[in-house]
């Protein structure tokens, strides 16, 4: 008797889920439910829709919704689960016409994230209408193009310096905007980059024209005719046509948790290497649940699309009778801020201090290509591993567009998946040729000087 599996969510993990159940037993019953009317959609690409450079937001669908059915999954188009019921297997939905009810031998929850909106006095009685945005779903990035295109905006204010606002401030600058960026932290990229790297972020963002506060608390905003005025604390006051609130995201658990399942790290759904929740056949996948990190040894909340996309796959055939693990992540992130690409992977000095290694960072510049050669540009990098055991523990680069950066981050990310030693990086065979590296990359030169520092961390130890 074949499987009859209902998935809620049709972004990066739903579609995988549905997806690779089918794949596993052809002969399953697969179903999807998504909210609005745009299942496999590409958020991470709304900001390069936004600057033209997609200038279809068709071209956003990973798969159209034809594709997806012909794979034999059952699409149900702006139908919203509204109450799950494990003790009878049934999910209650809702849409324009009326309510459902649908069975299931197996659900898969994968029901995303939802904007965190800041503590703004003021913020909840402003909408797109009004200009104050948020940037999360296709129907947010309509409100945000139609408003752009309809008003006579000229200044955008972005309250929030991680990967959506430096995004954004790209996007709309290349639109003709004036931007400004308010940041509480004290850096860009908080989350993301030590201090010293962070400043040549702000840098470019700063040579290609965008206003850049950091540690400004934005404490209230208001409507003022057809402007919208920002209070701050920490910085002056500003006054903006538009604002893009780009706070980070929150788990979406309400589903999950009114029907019993058990919450984790962040408050997402607790699940375990095999996306199994608490709830009798119930697994759940992407951004709303907490994630295993290949270097804690507890869970993690790190919404990425790529985890989401793996997550899926593993809950879609485990779903079907399959027992496969999710190995995990090491946070591996990066973003384009012009010309600029910033990378990062694994732990910083204190995540991974409280996870009880020992760590020591080093900074490192070196090209991206033997100097000789013209180009060739510098890479910014700081490289992290434990003291006692010599094991990489990360890294953050900085660099310019087309200096493989990411090639480069990527590279550290597997070195770290696989526990291996800052040292061993130098006996890694990759690629040279005068116009794209160097006989030791400079990946390998940051590990040379890392183990020289660490060398001499132990000699002032023993003196």
């Amino acid at each position: 008797m074949s499987a009859k599996i209902l998935v809620i969510g049709g972004s990066d993990a739903g579609i995988s889920a549905a997806l690779r159940a089918r794949e596993c037993d052809p002969a399953s019953e697969v179903t999807m439910l998504v909210a609005d009317g745009y299942p496999n959609f590409s958020i991470c690409g709304i900001p390069y829709f936004l600057s033209g450079e997609v200038p279809d937001w068709r071209d956003l669908a990973h798969r159209t919704i034809d594709q997806i059915e012909a794979t034999g999954v059952e699409l149900r188009l702006n139908e919203r689960a509204v109450a799950i019921a494990p003790e009878d297997k049934t999910v209650a939905t809702m849409t324009a016409h009326g309510t459902n009810r649908l069975g299931y031998d197996r659900l898969v929850i994968a029901t995303g994230a939802e904007p965190m909106l800041p503590p703004i006095t003021g913020l909840s009685e402003l909408g797109p209408t009004d200009g104050v945005h948020v940037l999360h779903t296709m129907d947010d990035t309509f409100a945000l193009r139609r408003f752009l295109e309809q008003s006579d905006c000229k200044r955008v204010a972005v309250i929030g310096a991680g990967y959506i606002g430096m995004e954004v401030a790209e996007a709309l600058t290349a639109r003709g905007r004036q931007l400004i960026v308010l940041e509480a932290y004290e850096q860009v990229l908080p989350r993301t980059l030590d201090p010293e790297l962070a400043a040549h972020v702000q840098t470019e963002l700063e040579r290609h024209g965008v206003e850049v506060n950091c540690g400004v608390t934005v404490e209230e905003m208001a409507r003022d005719g057809d402007k919208i005025v920002i209070t701050n604390g920490g910085g002056p006051d500003c006054v903006a046509d538009l604002v893009l609130v780009a706070g980070g995201v929150t788990p979406s658990v309400g589903l999950a948790e009114r029907a019993g399942a058990q919450l984790g790290a962040a408050g997402a759904i607790a699940v375990d290497p095999r996306m199994r929740t608490t709830l009798p056949d119930v697994l759940a996948a992407g951004d709303c649940v907490h994630t295993h990190h290949a270097m804690l040894a507890e869970p993690t909340y790190m919404p990425l699309g790529t985890t989401a996309h793996k997550q899926g796959r593993v809950a879609g055939e485990n779903a079907v009778g399959g027992d496969r693990m999710f190995t995990g992540i090491v946070g591996t992130q990066v973003v384009r801020a012009f010309e600029a690409v910033i990378t990062a992977t694994g732990l910083r000095d204190q995540a991974a201090t409280s996870a009880g290694y020992h760590p020591l960072t080093v900074a490192v510049t070196a090209d991206d290509h033997k100097r000789y050669y013209p180009g060739a540009t510098p890479i910014q990098m700081h490289i992290t591993g434990d003291v006692d055991t010599g094991r990489l523990l990360g890294a953050q680069l900085v660099g310019r567009l087309g200096a493989e950066i990411a090639k480069r981050i990527d590279i550290i990310a597997t070195a770290c998946q696989h526990d291996l030693r800052v040292d061993e990086l130098n006996d890694l065979d990759l690629s040279y040729t005068p116009p794209l590296g160097s006989p030791w990359d400079a990946l390998q030169l940051a590990a040379q000087a890392w183990v020289a520092a660490r060398a001499g961390q132990a000699r002032h130890v023993k003196a």
